[in-house]
């Protein structure tokens, strides 16, 4: 089991945020209330005005793995595999 809060995670840049939310297929008010922000900051986070960091960048992390969302750096894709979809 990777450890999520030990390691210093992926980079949650403007396309993987927007990419998860759709994957999800939430809008921008609906993932903001499942994270707990304001819809505006998960805006902010899809137009690279801010990166997510912190808490939200775990918390992030976490709903794509549950979800079969692909994040990684190394290639993974954009979870469009997502096994079962």
């Amino acid at each position: 089991m990777k450890g999520v809060m030990g390691s210093k995670g992926p980079v949650w840049d403007a396309g993987k945020v927007r990419r998860l939310r759709l994957f999800l297929g939430l809008s921008q008010a609906e993932l903001a209330r499942e994270l707990g922000v304001r819809q505006q900051t998960v805006s902010d986070w899809e137009t690279a005005r801010y990166r997510p960091r912190g808490a939200s960048a775990r918390l992030l992390t976490l709903v794509a793995e549950r979800a079969g969302f692909a994040y990684g750096d190394e290639g993974e894709g954009d979870g469009r595999d997502r096994p079962g979809a």
